[in-house]
């Protein structure tokens, strides 16, 4: 039989948008809360009614379907509402990394072709002396915390709140495609301009929903469910903040935003509003687990994935002995970012915390729909004996098609048909992808190449030890050799730990087999704070930088 004879015109051809993920909300949990900061409390209806009024107070200034709508603003119900009304309205969601400095926003701005910006009070100084070099942006909208009226050299076209007010909180949706373009955003490499990657309403959506079942779906200690309240502490504008947002309004559960990241602050909201889903990078945990306060309160309703940079396992022992329950993610921004999770498999759970920190700080298992491989520099993939190693190469239903009006970057990301990551690593038998090193952190010394990470995972053993760093420094013999860079817990500081113990720590891992005995590092600094770059991984380009002038000095030791 002709299988296009059983066709219709009639039949609806669904489309993957982002509105569809607030269907569900809108029956099962429409008066359930979201909370920001000590400041607001609104419901989900609420929430639908905003976001019908911020896209109608846009499309009344002039924003259409394909512009672009830029953000800069704290974790907060306001970038939720962006999250959804932007796309949904058929534009372009832009969220803007505040942290770079105001020439690399300017060429963001400018490259993205922005034309509105919607801007906290706090970042008016960033927008200032760039604003007559923003060559699209027409119109710039006030988020406004303080009665007081802002001091600015800005135009200013309206103010947030006062916006939503006088708008209609109905609005006439399109039926979008579900290819259309929902969001971009710039990478944060440390060589060269920003690069933007952008994102689909079909990709979001089955991300979402990946990530959904993944979590929901497996047994696990980090189950999310819908009695689960989430808060983020990773920056909404940093990869849709691991398209959580997406995923806990989809799925209705209370949601907490912290605003400006400030340790008290955060604490307040975990234990007032019984916050039980977060995510984060290591150095944030760090923070919190290292704060007085940790061990005086009860923590074990908390769950956390931390992402970004490694999770050390001296940072993981020390979550699960306080009662968090705590995993390592894994992705990148042209990722949309999650294509791992370090889930325990059921076996695993009964294990004790010294062995389950050896599980959940790998890179873990890729999520449904993710094709994972290892490839050597010729392209052929390797074997997954947990020996092998290789680059990370991607497929999945969302990764990014490609950078932003730079088809060349584009063409080297994509060669062969993979998405290739810049990670090497091994995946074990049981499916577990083990990073072991950035390709071009890698350090490379007598034709041996020692893995960054494990230096500064075995690092963080040492109970001293609050945050490590290994990179290469230039040697005339050897080519590089390992360099350790540490941040002593305050406790320990001027109590006797030195250089010295911290070689001998290392020396004695190497001869316990821990790590290989030529990979030991020969030089160990101790200084007060180790440089991040703005989504908060360890800023090793600039460490490079600056300890490699120093070479002479180290090689005299």
């Amino acid at each position: 039989m002709n299988k296009t004879a059983d066709l219709t015109d009639n039949a609806y051809r669904y489309q993957l948008t982002i509105g569809q993920l607030l269907n569900t909300t809108r029956f099962m949990s429409p008066d359930q809360e979201i909370v920001y900061r000590d400041k607001v409390r609104l419901t989900y209806r609420d929430m639908f009614k905003r976001v019908g009024k911020l896209a109608s107070s846009l499309s009344s200034l002039g924003v259409k379907q394909g512009d672009t709508v830029s953000v800069l603003d704290y974790d907060s119900h306001r970038y939720l509402e962006c999250y959804f009304g932007i796309p949904m309205m058929g534009a372009v969601l832009f969220t803007v990394n505040w942290r770079l400095s105001p020439e690399q926003i300017e060429y963001t701005m400018n490259h993205s072709g922005a034309s509105v910006v919607i801007v906290h009070e706090d970042f008016l100084g960033l927008l200032e002396p760039i604003r007559d070099s923003l060559k699209t942006v027409k119109k710039i909208i006030l988020i406004s915390e303080t009665d007081a009226k802002p001091q600015t050299t800005l135009a200013l076209d309206a103010e947030y709140e006062e916006m939503l007010s006088a708008a209609p909180a109905e609005f006439d949706f399109p039926e979008l495609d579900e290819d259309t373009r929902a969001t971009t955003f710039y990478t944060t490499g440390t060589t060269g301009l920003p690069k933007g990657v952008y994102f689909s309403h079909r990709q979001l959506v089955l991300h979402t929903m990946s990530i959904g079942v993944t979590l929901g779906c497996f047994e696990s200690p980090m189950r999310l469910s819908s009695t689960d309240v989430y808060m983020p502490i990773t920056p909404m504008f940093h990869v849709h903040a691991w398209g959580f947002p997406y995923l806990a309004t989809m799925m209705g559960v209370k949601q907490v935003y912290p605003g400006k990241y400030e340790p008290e602050m955060l604490l307040k909201l975990i234990l007032k509003e019984r916050v039980s889903y977060s995510h984060c990078v290591p150095t944030i945990l760090q923070m919190l687990v290292g704060s007085p306060v940790a061990s005086k309160v009860d923590l074990t309703h908390w769950k956390v994935i931390i992402g970004g940079a490694r999770l050390p396992k001296g940072l993981a022992k020390a979550a699960l002995d306080l009662g968090i329950r705590v995993m390592a993610g894994y992705g990148m921004s042209e990722t949309c970012p999650v294509i791992s999770v370090s889930n325990l498999k059921p076996h695993m759970l009964s294990w004790d915390n010294e062995r389950k920190s050896d599980v959940v700080i790998r890179t873990g298992l890729s999520i449904p729909l993710v094709q994972v491989e290892l490839a050597d520099p010729d392209g052929n993939f390797l074997p997954h004996d947990g020996k092998n190693a290789g680059e990370i190469v991607i497929r999945s239903p969302w990764t990014t098609e490609g950078y932003h009006n730079d088809p060349e970057r584009s063409e080297e990301l994509w060669k062969g048909g993979w998405l290739h990551t810049g990670d090497v690593a091994n995946i074990d038998e049981e499916g577990y992808i083990q990073i072991t090193d950035r390709l071009k952190d890698v350090i490379k010394t007598g034709g041996e190449w020692i893995s960054s990470l494990d230096l500064e995972n075995m690092m963080s053993m040492h109970d001293a030890v609050a945050e490590a760093a290994a990179i290469g420094i230039p040697d005339s013999k050897w080519g590089e050799r390992p360099m350790m860079l540490v941040v002593l817990k305050p406790q320990f500081r001027g109590n006797g730990v030195n250089a010295g113990t911290l070689k001998e720590f290392m020396k004695k891992c190497a001869q316990d087999g821990k790590i290989p005995k030529y990979g030991t590092p020969d030089i160990y600094e101790i200084i007060d704070a180790i440089p991040k770059t703005s989504v908060g991984k360890i800023d090793k380009k600039e460490l490079r930088k600056q300890y490699a002038q120093e070479t002479v000095r180290y090689a005299s030791r």
